[in-house]
């Protein structure tokens, strides 16, 4: 997907397709092409799916935190002059897309959520101390799947990179301590938007208990399942994934 990056000003992103407006907000150590399937199956679809390059490692440390990538979030769409937009993030995206919603409901029009960041962090950031191991940082990246076979060489071998260097692992432990610090318990009941949580069953990064606070705490919002799914359930099950959030957006006529 690398070769479909545009660059424009300060921004970074992938953009396919016309009509509503689709930004897809990857995760900590997600790459672009993660939501391969869902840019391929939406931008036919009578949407435009923006794909923008999170400044995850580029951001001074100070400001490392979940409150800067919404407010990076923000001028980004200001930048395209977007007006009502749907977001979709996984994992830390889906944080980063909640915080913006809360600091900027106007903007936003419809939320989804897989694997989302903002009530459980246990899992963010943890658990380098043997990251020279290679095996170690294979296990780990396998255990974001159900299916271990989903873990390519090539992911292992990023997440590898990414631990393995001071500065991304620095930051990256910021970013875990700023999700909690980002708790969003108390402002989800205010948040009244519709929001489509999509999960996998099988979890063990944000266990199915954390979709269902999210349910029972976001006024507005519809939980969808796809078994035998961790925690990327757009890359482990996209069909499953395109048609439940295909049938969801067509349901609330967005």
């Amino acid at each position: 997907m690398t070769d479909r990056l545009k660059k424009e000003g300060i921004y970074s992103y992938v953009e396919a397709g016309e009509g509503t407006p689709i930004i897809v907000l990857h995760g900590l150590m997600g790459g672009l092409s993660n939501f391969d399937s869902v840019l391929n199956f939406f931008s036919t679809k009578g949407y435009k799916i923006i794909i923008p390059e999170l400044p995850i490692y580029s951001m001074s440390l100070l400001k490392t935190n979940v409150k800067s990538f919404a407010k990076y979030l923000y001028d980004f769409i200001e930048f395209k002059g977007f007006k009502d937009v749907i977001l979709l993030g996984n994992s830390l995206g889906g944080h980063i897309g909640l915080y913006h919603t809360k600091l900027f409901p106007e903007k936003v029009k419809a939320l989804i959520i897989t694997g989302s960041s903002g009530l459980y962090e246990s899992a963010m950031g943890g658990g380098y101390t043997k990251r020279s191991d290679y095996e170690v940082i294979k296990k780990k990246a396998q255990e974001v799947f159900y299916d271990p076979e989903v873990a390519t060489k090539e992911i292992v071998d990023e997440v590898y990179t990414t631990v393995n260097d001071r500065n991304k692992l620095i930051k990256t432990l910021a970013i875990a301590k700023s999700a909690i610090r980002h708790n969003m318990a108390k402002d989800l009941p205010n948040m009244h938007l519709p929001t489509c949580i999509i999960w996998g069953k099988n979890d063990t990064v944000t266990p199915p208990e954390v979709a269902e606070e999210f349910n029972s705490l976001l006024p507005n919002s519809d939980l969808y399942w796809i078994d035998k799914c961790g925690h990327a359930a757009m890359m482990e099950h996209p069909e499953t994934f395109n048609t439940i959030m295909d049938a969801w957006l067509k349901e609330k006529g967005l």
